[in-house]
């Protein structure tokens, strides 16, 4: 089939096949690939894919996605094909997807062509593999092995070994220190500018912060030892706060005493344990015992959880500002915290905080240098060989297309790979074995109840399986279609292998399933199928019903048993004839439903009874058949690939011939040698006896209505033996008179 695309100026001559119901289009050379801006997208397959769940190579897809949302559309594929076909000289090339890349093939004839040319000899020269005449996938995927023979790689990041001199590569590893990292190319850690800005305005920052309080004795009170010292007086000044509180409570009543040193039945409940002068319990208490304007002992008489703070207090802040004293009034303790108060303040506007660490005097070496620009100058040394190195990452795209593009094609704007078998389709992840049959048609699935709703529409039977690998701790969810044999073995619970595509074997298990008919052949039989298992089930309730009657009753002739010295004597149970007019009726009606099926049998000539029963059991099956026929007809793929994540754009169907090849059916292969005699069968059923018994209850039916008195002597027919039994034939013509003797003899037999 050919066709002219139509929505574009430039015409391109199309090729069409017809798989899965609907017309598919044929890409047969690269001039198809470039020129498929011109196909109508109505007439794509798919018009969306996911990058993700595919059996296909996931790098391959995220080169495609360049707007990086995690899916393919058709814009991505065009660009993909057409900027592929320009890089070769021979866009043909493309349909041999093969993994290496020959150098001849790349188009020369291109500024960007020479630069893809020149890249690749660049990468097999860092491999060493110069003299190559091909690049393969392997050759490009490590940039880190690229790259490592490099100083300089074109992403603007140089690590540590960039600089030539000791003291600029000493300012790399500070920034790297303080700020972290950023990755180069070559798998190193190094810096970039952004990264050599922010440290820089850092350090500056924090030199400035530092000079404002430089030799201002409010702010340093304590000289060198003002941060370790203000910290320690941060770190009790709640609780010192605390006692003086209570103080002053006791002051304005003393009766609040005993509380504010808390109660006695809190030692009590401490004492009960094990007891560590860190206890959070002990922490809690005052830090001195409360009395009305008492001062705070710092040595003797503390809180042993809080002693050795104290002692740091009194020698790093209480003695440098007060002397050598023994306790500390409220007084005291105040001018402390006033004194602290311009050290709170300049502390408030901190900057610089990141490269603290380096301390003021490296922060200062480092400025007053000009490690800065020296670095500056390397980073700008690298960006200027972007354009080289992009082309290396071109290189990979252009291999990587090489080898996948065309493949992805025939999954998307066509499914050849799907409908021709020749090879799974990339949404084909491997091959359940399970109840006797292969299924191909596997897909993954992240979310099997919300992908359950929307493949039902598929009228597909679908069996949602759990996969596990418990030497690697490994799961996955599939969705595998049932396309052939029945479903009489099929249930959640069942366990059956899976081998995805590179040949690993996964334990399976059923655990959702999605109903429709699989063949019309199991239609016909789902009636019976279903009227057996009501049977089945109807018996296994009365005969469960039968044997809690039966042990009931057991349990109370035990129990009659065991006190008949204390019971009086039973009383014969009394007929009841009830009962007895009801089991006449039931087998009465049952005698003459049975007799009416025979008598209409009889009024059937002998040679047409198969045909009647053929028909009723058709008319009994021919509704489940015709459902079974329509949903098979609607046998739809797009769903199951829809609750993927896809956009199918066409019905694909999966009809009967093609679902077959879907699931394969154990069978013998061809040869086989078979040994009939199994030592273990069950035991064979009379079926010749009960022919033999069915054919002469047709007889003598027959013979009881007289059909049969035609072909009979008269001493066996059924109106003699019977007499009181009609002739549904007439007697046989009396042969023909043979002299007056006879006559007269037949004339006085009809006498009565």
């Amino acid at each position: 089939m050919v066709v002219q695309a139509s929505n574009s100026p430039t015409t391109h001559t199309w090729k069409f096949f017809r798989a899965g119901g609907f017309d598919q289009v044929r890409l047969e050379s690269g001039a198809d690939l470039k020129a498929l801006d011109q196909l109508d997208q109505k007439l794509w397959v798919a018009l969306a894919c996911p990058t993700r769940g595919l059996e296909f190579d996931s790098r391959t897809l995220d080169l495609i996605d360049t707007d990086k949302d995690g899916r393919i559309r058709a814009p991505d594929i065009i660009a993909a094909a057409k900027w592929a076909g320009s890089c070769l000289k021979n866009p043909d090339d493309l349909l041999q997807s093969s993994p290496s890349l020959p150098l001849s093939a790349i188009n020369d004839a291109t500024p960007e062509g020479r630069q893809l040319l020149a890249s690749a000899r660049q990468i097999l020269a860092n491999l060493g593999k110069a003299e190559a005449a091909t690049l393969t996938i392997d050759d490009t995927t490590d940039t880190t092995r690229i790259f490592s023979q490099t100083v300089f790689n074109g992403d603007g990041i140089i690590p540590s070994d960039s600089a030539e001199d000791a003291p600029t590569q000493a300012v790399i590893g500070d920034i790297i220190t303080c700020l972290g990292a950023d990755l180069d190319r070559s798998g190193r850690p190094g810096v970039s500018q952004t990264r050599v800005d922010q440290f820089f305005a850092e350090a500056q920052a924090f030199s400035e912060w530092l000079k404002k309080a430089e030799g201002d004795a409010a702010v340093f009170l304590l000289g060198e030892t003002t941060a370790a010292g203000y910290l320690t007086m941060k770190a009790v000044r709640a609780k010192i706060d605390d006692y003086f509180a209570r103080c002053r409570l006791a002051a304005f009543d003393p009766r609040s005493l005993a509380a504010v040193n808390r109660q006695e039945a809190e030692y009590l409940a401490v004492a009960a344990k094990d007891l560590t002068v860190t206890a959070a319990e002990i922490a809690g208490f005052p830090l001195a015992r409360v009395e009305i304007s008492k001062p705070l002992p710092l040595k003797e008489g503390v809180n042993p959880a809080w002693a050795d703070l104290l002692a740091r207090f009194q020698s790093e802040v209480a003695r440098p500002l007060l002397g050598d004293k023994p306790t500390l009034t409220e007084a005291e303790w105040t001018e402390i915290k006033n004194r602290f108060v311009p050290y709170e303040t300049w502390q408030a506007g901190k900057a610089g905080a990141l490269v603290e660490k380096l301390g003021l005097k490296r922060v200062r070496e480092i400025l007053n240098g000009n490690s800065r620009a020296v670095i500056g100058a390397l980073i700008a040394k690298d960006k200027s060989l972007e354009p080289e190195a992009n082309a290396i990452a071109a290189v990979d795209r252009l291999v990587r297309y090489y080898r996948d593009l065309y493949k992805l094609l025939n999954n998307f704007v066509s499914f050849r790979d799907f409908y021709r078998r020749k090879d799974k389709a990339v949404f084909q992840i491997g091959t359940l074995y399970l109840d006797q049959r292969s299924c191909d048609l596997c897909v993954r699935v992240d979310d099997p109840a919300k992908h359950a709703a929307l493949a039902g529409l598929a009228k597909t039977y679908l069996a949602y399986c759990d996969l596990t690998r418990k030497s690697t701790g490994e799961k996955m969810t599939i969705a595998a279609a049932f396309t052939g044999g029945d479903s009489d073995n099929l249930m959640i619970g069942r366990n059956g292998i899976f081998y995805d595509r590179q040949g690993r074997d996964w334990d399976a298990t059923i655990t959702r399933i999605v109903e429709n008919p699989i063949s019309i052949r199991q239609a016909f039989w789902a009636p019976y199928k279903r009227l057996v298992r009501m049977i089945e089930e109807q018996i296994a309730k009365r005969a469960a019903a039968a044997d809690a009657l039966a042990t009931e009753k057991l349990a109370s002739a035990a129990t009659v048993v065991a006190g008949a010295d204390r019971a009086k004597p039973v009383e014969p149970k009394k007929l009841d004839t009830g009962t007895v007019a009801a089991l006449g009726v039931a087998l009465g009606s049952l005698a003459t439903a049975v007799g009416v099926v025979f008598s209409k049998l009889a009024d059937i000539p002998t040679w047409k009874i198969p045909f009647v029963v053929a028909g009723v059991m058709l008319a009994i099956s021919l509704p489940s058949m015709v459902i079974a026929w329509l949903k098979l007809r609607q046998r739809n793929l797009g769903p199951i690939l829809d609750a993927n994540g896809w956009a199918v754009n066409a019905r694909a169907r999966i009809n009967i011939p093609f679902g077959a090849s879907l699931t394969g059916v154990a069978k013998l292969p061809p040869g086989t040698q078979r040994d009939l005699l199994d030592p273990f069968a069950d035991k064979k059923r009379p079926w010749k006896l009960w022919l033999l018994l069915l054919a002469c209850a047709i007889i003598v039916v027959c013979w009881w209505q007289g059909k049969l008195d035609k072909y009979m002597p008269a001493r066996i027919r059924s109106t003699t033996i019977l007499r009181t039994n009609a002739m549904d034939y007439p007697p046989p013509t009396a042969a023909p008179a043979q002299g007056n003797a006879n006559s007269s003899d037949l004339t006085n037999q009809a006498k009565p």
